[in-house]
């Protein structure tokens, strides 16, 4: 078992460039940035990478521009950049509210939206948001650039087609039409994790993403698409039932979160009407 202080070896690259070399030439390297979820492994033992790519200091990764109509973050923006932008608060003001939500200012200061992704826990906040925006992905390598949209990029539970010599450079977000909701359910009303999250939008189209009620991040389409046509909540809130799959774990009982997701798709059809 690994411990915080087993052999840990660092490497520390100037640049993109030189970062993705050393993901092609010296891996398996697990990426570092905010660190936020790293650290807690560290200190628990429970992590068994001990080779490390530090790519906190890598400008070409960060920054929030608009580019052809579409919102650009970069992997290492942070949730205060997001909740300062007003960009972002003007165009998609769910994944404020979602970045809001995240842990203690600590946190917010120091964890990216790439780590977010890349850890890939269906409890993560920004995911459900992600996702009902129908966000891309850009990935990074020496010898390509490919945009995966987020529906596509996890595989299973905290797996993704993420290679290893890879990176995640930028999120891409679509412009978003209609009236965006976020929520989280939790232990409390801060720093704690998810136990049911859903972001969604309601526009010309109908769009419904949910966190901690499968393996991955998931859209309902079934529902989505009854809503859509008409179909009263009660109709809406029994189709969902049949699109997810949450677990009994410490923080929850499946049929708790079963009953907090129907709630949560009243909440957001009676909100935005």
């Amino acid at each position: 078992m690994n411990t915080a202080i087993a052999p840990l070896h660092l490497l520390q690259p100037s640049s993109l460039t030189a970062a993705l070399r050393m993901l092609r030439d010296e891996g398996p390297l697990t990426p570092l940035a905010g660190c936020t979820d790293v650290y807690v492994g560290l200190n628990f033992g429970t992590l068994k990478d001990n080779r490390f790519i530090d790519i906190s200091a890598l400008d070409a990764l960060r920054g929030i521009a608009i580019q052809g109509g579409v919102l650009r973050l970069g992997a290492l923006t942070t949730y205060r950049d997001i909740i300062e932008s007003r960009v972002v608060n003007r165009l998609v003001p769910m994944l404020v509210s979602a970045s809001r939500e995240i842990g203690a200012v600590q946190i917010q200061n120091r964890g990216t939206i790439g780590g977010n992704i890349a850890n890939g826990s269906p409890a993560g906040d920004t995911l459900p948001v992600l996702l009902a925006a129908d966000a891309l992905v850009e990935l990074h390598s020496c010898d390509w650039v490919r945009k995966v949209p987020l529906r596509q990029f996890f595989t299973g539970y905290r797996s993704s087609v993420l290679r290893r010599d890879e990176l995640i450079a930028a999120i891409e977000i679509p412009k978003v039409d209609g009236a965006q909701f976020f929520r989280k359910v939790g232990t409390r009303a801060a720093q704690s994790i998810s136990k049911v999250g859903i972001a969604g939008v309601r526009g010309t189209d109908v769009r419904i993403a949910y966190g901690s009620v499968a393996p991955t991040v998931v859209r309902v389409p079934k529902t989505e698409a009854a809503l859509a046509g008409g179909a009263g909540l009660a109709e809406a809130q029994e189709i969902l039932q049949t699109e997810i799959a949450p677990i009994d774990d410490v923080r929850s009982t499946a049929a708790y979160r079963r009953r907090v997701a129907a709630n949560l798709l009243a909440e957001f059809w009676t909100s935005t009407r």
